[in-house]
């Protein structure tokens, strides 16, 4: 089959979702072409929506969305929805007949068929290619994010089977990619201030392909590359973190000094029945014991608030658990009930107001220490990565090391000169609140921050 159609289209994409689902996307550009790829939906006679489906809020915003895009079908040049990822991955069947604003679905391994699913639908067919492929492969990237940092999905799928998790049932069991194609894909990105290492759980890498765990050495080659100024590890789980990962973070100088370890709670027993390995007293330890190895290293972390069966006094555990760990950033999320999952038929469903309150609480907790963690930063020179200018704050804005783009706080600076994206700088602080950091550049920085 030729594909005359899919050359002469002008196509836009919305990446929702995670991390690694951009990194999907990007490899999808890649196929698609970036030449035909334009910035304003306007313009777009294809457009495609690449989505998630973790959460019912996930699913919610994809549907959105192609509502949204599908009112261009009035005002502007758009000819075709495109739903590609997760939400078709798992639900196609209970969607394709109705959702009728949709023209193609493709699941998470079959962005390789997206020149031909177009042709097909102009040709009039409403077209399901979901599972016509077992998984993508791509030899190219399309990068998104600005040119100073890049994510590196060094696996898919996972094992670990907790019980309130879709995950593998939408993208399968944990598959690592191999040595040889992570080192060729981050050799082909270029000069990168910060790679970002992510994965369901980056810290089983190899068990699947190699036999035994290779996170170790994985690290140690992509420290060896000379395009990577930088390693940021994200989604650590504690069982995981031996002592050998620990050394390694301790002493190579490109691994950034943050850990993103989702722990989801904190009380052995709402921790068992989710299926997950460790207690409260136990996650105390490895944290200190992080500290204790790596001083000032930056932990963030994930709660689950209102999981089935949660008691008060099993909450008020998880709310003492956040004031004695002190992490560094966190995220807390009311559990979801997705049907299809262990949790979803448990007893004792807690009611939204109840799980509302309690995430709030939660945060509230949180906000108190990194409030005080902020302040004592006050008067302190920090090195920041310049990420690029806030236009409504008149302000340019970066990170220090203890922050991961777009989920942690920013640091606002102001300087009399030139800044340029992508270079370290050293910041003053003059003030702070709970998430943000302000201040004024001292002085450029040439060197790699840690």
């Amino acid at each position: 089959m030729t594909f005359d159609t899919f050359k002469k289209k002008t196509i836009g994409v919305i990446s929702l979702g995670c991390d690694k689902n951009r990194v999907d996307t990007e490899k999808m550009l890649a196929v698609l072409g970036s030449d035909k790829i334009v910035q304003e939906q306007e313009e777009a006679q294809i457009i495609i929506v690449n989505s998630c489906a973790f959460l019912e809020s996930s699913r919610k915003e994809a549907v959105e969305t192609v509502f949204e895009v599908n009112e261009l079908r009035k005002t502007g040049k758009l000819e075709k929805i495109i739903l590609t990822g997760c939400m078709p991955q798992k639900f196609v069947k209970d969607m394709f007949d109705e959702f009728t604003e949709v023209d193609v679905f493709l699941g998470t391994g079959d962005y390789e068929f997206l020149p031909e699913a177009i042709e097909l639908a102009y040709k009039g067919e409403r077209v399901n290619f979901v599972g016509k492929a077992k998984e993508f492969k791509a030899e190219k990237r399309v990068v998104t994010t600005p040119v100073h940092y890049a994510y590196l999905k060094i696996a898919d799928g996972c094992d670990n089977r907790c019980t309130y998790c879709l995950i593998p049932s939408i993208r399968g069991k944990y598959r690592s990619e191999t040595e040889e194609e992570l080192l060729s894909e981050a050799k082909s990105l270029g000069d990168v201030k910060e790679l970002i290492l992510v994965a369901q759980d980056v810290t089983r890498y190899g068990e699947d392909l190699y036999g035994e765990n290779k996170f170790v050495e994985l690290l140690q080659k992509l420290s060896a590359l000379d395009n990577i100024g930088a390693i940021r590890i994200l989604y650590c789980y504690p069982d995981k973190l031996t002592d050998e990962l620990i050394a390694e973070i301790k002493n190579n100088k490109k691994i950034i000094k943050y850990l993103d370890i989702p722990l989801q709670h904190a009380d052995a027993v709402v921790l068992k029945r989710m299926n997950r390995k460790g207690t409260g007293e136990g996650y105390l330890a490895l944290i200190e014991k992080l500290r204790s190895e790596i001083p000032d290293i930056a932990v963030r972390s994930t709660f689950i608030a209102g999981f089935p069966g949660e008691t008060e006094e099993q909450f008020s555990n998880l709310v003492e658990f956040i004031k004695k760990a002190k992490l560094t950033n966190a995220g807390f999320f009311a559990y979801s009930r997705e049907e299809g999952t262990p949790a979803y038929k448990l007893p004792e469903q807690i009611d939204e107001d109840i799980k509302q309150k309690r995430v709030k609480k939660l945060y509230a907790e949180q906000k108190k220490i990194s409030a005080a963690r902020n302040e004592g930063l006050v008067g302190k020179t920090l090195k920041v990565l310049c990420d690029g200018v806030d236009y409504d704050k008149q302000s340019f804005y970066g990170r220090a090391y203890f922050s991961a783009p777009e989920i942690d706080g920013k640091v606002y600076f102001t300087y009399d000169g030139e800044i340029a994206q992508g270079e370290f700088y050293e910041v003053i602080i003059e003030k702070a609140d709970a998430y943000d950091l302000y201040g004024k550049v001292k002085s450029f920085s040439i060197e790699q921050g840690e």
